[in-house]
This record gives C-alpha cells, structure tokens and sequence, in this order.
C-alpha cells in the first residue's frame, strides 16, 4: 500500500467520527476513518441519490452493514445534504435521536435497513438486488429503462465469519445479481485483534467460487484504485462484484491505527489532537468548512438525477400506461381495489366448501387465490416447496435472467429470512418464503429484524406441532410459537381450518407495519362452520366459536389443531350440565390490540378459562390467569404417529374435561 493523502473531503469524515464518538464516550470509530477513501469516492462519483428525496424510486441503494461504523453513513447523509443536521451528529447514541449506535430504519432519513448484526445488511442487500433485478425485467421496455440501479454494501471481516453471508452470496451468484457490488473492508482486524488466529478463508477463491467477480487487492486509502475497480464492478453485466480493499482501520489516528484498539472505543482527547495534527485537520470539533460542504453537496445532482428519470418515466406512461400504473401501485405497496371483495369471495367459497384438509394445504389454495391477483406476491421455500406447499399453479422458478416469480432458497432459512426482508425494503414485491417452524430457529434473528424495522415479511412455518408425528422431537417445535409472539410487532397466526387460514392470509397481506408468521398444520384439521358475523370477526385475532348452552361456567381458549379438541370438549361437557364457551384466537397479538371493552366480551371477568395448545403453556396464563389452567406442552415430543402422541400427551377430550372439573 502506498502512502495515504490526506483530503479535506475524506478527513470530514474522519474528524466527525472522532468527535462524535468522543462527545457520545461510546461507538466504533475504527470503520469510519478506514473507509473514508472508499466512500468518497462512491459517494462523490457513482452513487445515484437525491438527499431531497430519499424514498425516490430509482435510487441506488447504499447498505452499511458492518453497521457498527454507523458515524459513516451519518457523516455521509450529513454531508451530502440529507434531513442530518450537526446537532444530530452531535447527539450521536443519545436517546431519541437521529442518531442511533447502529444505523436504524425509519430514525434516519437515508438509511436504507438496520444493521449492526453482522452479515444481515449483506444479506438485506442482495434481496434489494435482486427485487431491482426482478423488477427491470417486469417492468422496463426498448428505451424505457424505469427500474435501473445498483446496490452498493460495505461489508468487514465480521459480516464475511457470519454463516449467512455463505447462504445469500452463494445465491447472489446463482442468480447472477450484476447490479450488486460489495466492498470488503479488509483491515485484518475484530474485536479481539488480528483476526490471523480465526479468519484465515481465502476469501477471493471463495467468492469467485459462488459465482461473482472478485476485484483483489485494491488499495482502500488511494482514489484512483478505487474508482478503477468500481468501473470494473460495473462493466459486468452478468456477476455481482466484490471489490476487496486492503485498509488500516483507523486510519488518521498515528497511535492507534491498525489495531482492535480503534474498533469500538473513542479514541481520547489526546488521540484525537493528535489525529487532527497527523492528518492536517485544524478545526475545532464538528466545525467543517464551507468549502468541504460545498465538495460534498448532492443536492443539485440529486434532482437532477430525479428529474431526468422523471421525465423518462412520464414518456413510459404515455407509451405504457397499464404498465405505468401498476409500476407505481406496487411500489406505493398498495393493493388492487377490489382486493376486499375477492377476499370476500374466498372467504365465502371456503365456508361453502367446508374442507377438512390440513391448514399447509388451505394455505395453499389461499396462495392459487391471491397470487393469481397479486404480482408482487413473491413467494419461495427452503427446500421444502412440496411440505410447505408454497408454490401455486403458476409458480415459476426465478432465473439468471430475471424471469420467475418463485424462489427455491435451498436450505438457507436464515439467509431466506433475511433476503426476504430486503426485497421487502426494496418495495415494489410482498415477499414470502417457508420453512418448518422448528426451523424458524434458524431464521431467528432475521425474523427479529423483520419486526425491529416493521416489514412486510410473511413467513410460513408449516408442521406446527408434535401432530407432525413419526419425525420426532428434533422437527416438533414445542415452544416456537410461544417464542414468535414475545417478538414485539410480530403477528403469529395459528389458524384451526380454511376459513381462518384465508383470514390470516388477508391480514398478512394487508399488514404494511409489521411481519407476520403463519403456523400451519400438516395434518387434516376439521372445518368448523360459522355464520357471516363469526367470519367477520376472525380478524379480531380472537372471537367466540361457539357459545355456551347457558351462562359459561369456564372460557375454553384453543388455537390451530386445538380448536376441534376445544369443541369437543365443550360437547362433553355439556352432557354433563357444563356449560362452557369455546374460543378461537389464532392471532394473540391482534387480539390485544382490540378496544377492552371486545376483550372483556369475548373472556369476560370472573369466569374460569382454560386454554389449549400443543406447545409450552406460559404464554397463555395472561389470559388465564393464576385461578386458570392451560393443557399444554412442557417438554420435547416423541416419535410417533400424531394420534399416539396426542394421547400421550393429554390432548384428550378425556383429559380437557378433567382439567376444567378442576378449576371450577
């Protein structure tokens, strides 16, 4: 590496990092300094963007995703022109500012995903990608290139050791994701040091090995190295790029450069006096001349880039129109409008139907429905397409050239997850993909991230319950669906039949502000008929099935396979003079955010419940309370056929009677 050159552009940078993790006594100045050169020259000469308009359409997207760096892109935005004013810099990790420890979705105008999870903003990239990838080919026609930008990631050591970023990168290249360039901060340096000890991959070979073009070697501290190789990434038109820049971590810091002592601490006041007399920074903290503002400003080109499209986009719709419209109904994530009616329709068609089939097969028919009317339903599994049953009659693989509509993620659920969650980001797609819930685990973090940033992710999780049978306790989740709705904003529906399947597909459609996920059967569940007023009320989260004979003596809760065992309990029961009321919640959060006075109504005060789920029974003691019981699961499953093991474990009529006797 030659010598650096200190500029007055890249030492902004340096110099904003430094003061605001000193003003903040915490963050991670390390990147920030390290990378300056790379993202000047990024920023300054390719990235496509509009500080104006951060949400304009056309944009290149920029991911940090080793994003414990955050003060990189805040100096970015800041800079730029983007809503960041000094002040923000300046209460950088403070509460309710502008400026969180790691870059936030929705705080931050500008950010496109939250990071800090090492290996998920890569992950969240390539979905970005290859939603721009799906959409040119939907959408762009001779001259008319609508949807044509990049993606671009900075990425350290740290993301490249996380497992995830094997599953995403190894698909990236599959796919042929052209518009996808990453750079690897290469500094040779974690938080425990030099990562000789425990990172000895030859990343190159690898990469080049999934697919992508490798750009090795590149100087990270030199602009004319780094915009040779960005014009190389470029020029592929048929392999995403991985630009490995060799850096100091730190750099600007004469002391502490190149050591983990930079990484993730402010560097101290006698450091950074140092730093600003090594680099030739003579101005006091968070001060930048005019003149460094005015080198960085993208306002101007910004509008100029927006307007241009602009103008190409209003010539597409005089020649294109349909097209034009349902381009900007789907990027605006709303849906068609007779949306209502056809689920309406399929709600009634199903009540018609009265099936007795498994909740993965109403699934199933749901997808045939809406697909059918929704473009932008991409689905996808993990190599379970035939169990899951997430394909549909026009399901068709996606391809290197951008054809399909339908993912085959392999065996890769987190990096499923996490795709997923960028090409909802990206907009324009409602993205979703299945697994077996005993394989959320995997997915777990990105399923987190899905709430933490509100997306319109929808996961499938089919064989819900030891009524999965004979594969054991290894593939029977006993306490997912339990651990799923502690996630704060995660709706968790676990419907009984066809009728609350089409519910819960609607509501998962329809939800903008937050994920969903769909705990579905693999065995037959019976259909439970319900009038109109019933039907409407599934979306409640949670309603009476069935009412009592007289005044209830007890409140029966049931979810999913559970429903039919609740109702037949209340059957037995009554036999015996005991009136109890049956009710369906397949979707406990929904069910909490309704008014008190409908809660109240449908579990009213000082009548005993009892609630059913074949899974660890915690989380129902909320509704049941201390003076209640639950007949649930607490311990792993058996291998066995489900009937066998739903005896086993006392889901009985038998024993739900038994149960509530007690409790009265």
């Amino acid at each position: 590496m030659r010598p650096p050159v200190f500029t007055p552009v890249t030492n902004a940078i340096r110099a904003l990092a430094m003061d605001a993790v000193q003003k903040a006594n915490s963050g991670h100045p390390g990147a920030p300094m390290g990378m300056a050169e790379i993202a000047e020259v990024l920023w300054n000469r390719h990235l496509k963007h509009n500080p104006g308009n951060p949400h304009w359409v056309n944009r290149d997207r920029f991911v940090l995703s080793n994003g414990h760096g955050s003060m990189l892109i805040y100096a970015l935005l800041h800079l730029t022109g983007y809503d960041l004013t000094i002040d923000d810099l300046k209460a950088f990790r403070q509460l309710h500012s502008k400026t969180p420890g790691h870059p936030e979705l929705g705080y931050t105008e500008g950010v496109e995903t939250t990071t800090g999870p090492l290996g998920q903003g890569l992950s969240n990239a390539v979905g970005m990608a290859l939603a721009e990838k799906l959409l040119a080919k939907q959408f762009n026609r001779p001259e008319f290139d609508v949807v044509d930008h990049f993606t671009y990631v900075f990425l350290g050591d740290g993301c490249l050791m996380e497992g995830i970023s094997h599953e995403v990168c190894s698909l990236a290249g599959t796919w042929g994701l052209s518009k996808l360039i990453a750079f690897y901060d290469d500094n040779g340096i974690s938080i425990d040091g030099h990562v000789e000890g425990w990172f000895t991959d030859k990343t190159p070979e690898r990469f080049a090995a999934y697919g992508w073009q490798v750009i090795r070697s590149v100087d990270g501290h030199h602009p004319d190295a780094i915009e040779a190789a960005i014009r190389e990434a470029k020029s592929d038109t048929v392999r995403p790029t991985l630009i490995c820049c060799k850096t100091v971590i730190g750099l600007g810091a004469p002391n502490k450069k190149g050591t983990h002592d930079v990484h993730g601490a402010p560097l101290g006041d006698v450091e950074i006096q140092a730093a600003r007399e090594y680099i030739g920074w003579n101005h006091p903290p968070f001060e930048i001349p005019a003149e460094v503002y005015a080198a960085w400003d993208a306002k101007e080109r910004g509008a100029k880039w927006e307007s241009d499209w602009d103008r190409l986009f209003s010539k597409y719709s005089a020649a294109y129109p349909e097209l034009a419209a349902e381009f900007e109904r789907r990027i605006k994530g709303d849906l068609p409008a007779d949306w209502s009616a056809r689920v309406d329709a399929e709600l009634s068609r199903v009540n018609d139907t009265a099936a007795t089939i498994a909740t993965r097969k109403a699934s199933q028919n749901c997808i045939e429905v809406y697909a059918a009317i929704l473009p932008e339903l991409l689905g996808g599994s993990a190599d379970l397409t035939g169990s899951n049953l997430t394909n549909w009659s026009g399901s068709k693989a996606i391809a290197r050239d951008g054809t399909g509509n339908y993912i085959h993620y392999g065996v890769r659920e987190f990096g499923m997850a996490a795709i997923i969650n960028g090409l909802a980001l990206h907009g324009g797609f409602i993205p979703y993909g299945g697994t077996f819930l005993m394989f959320s685990e995997y997915a777990r973090n990105a399923l987190r991230m899905a709430a933490l940033m509100k997306l319109r992710s929808i996961f499938v999780f089919t064989h819900d319950s030891i009524g999965l049978g004979e594969d054991g306790p290894t593939h029977q989740p006993v306490e997912q669906t339990a651990t799923l709705r502690l996630v704060p904003n995660m709706d968790v529906w676990r419907p009984c039949d066809t009728s609350e399947t089409v519910v819960a597909w609607a509501c998962a459609i329809e939800r903008k502000n937050g994920p969903t996920c769909l705990a579905l059967s693999r065995q037959n569940l019976p259909f439970v008929p319900r009038d109109i007023t019933k039907l409407a009320k599934i979306r409640r989260g949670g309603y009476v099935l069935s009412e009592s004979k007289g005044a209830a003596r007890a409140v029966i809760i049931a979810t999913g396979s559970e429903v039919d065992l609740a109702l037949r309990a209340q059957a037995a029961l009554s036999e015996q003079d005991i009136a109890v009321r049956v009710v369906s919640m397949p979707c406990t959060s929904l069910f909490d955010r309704q008014d008190a006075a409908y809660r109240a109504a449908v579990l009213p005060v000082g009548v005993v419940r009892v609630a059913i789920e074949a899974g660890v029974s915690d989380g129902w003691y909320k509704y049941v309370g201390l003076h209640g019981a639950v007949v649930g699961l607490d311990r792993f499953g058996e291998s066995a056929p489900a009937s066998a093991l739903f005896k086993e474990f006392g889901f009985t009529v038998e024993n739900v009677v038994s149960v509530i006797k007690s409790v009265l």
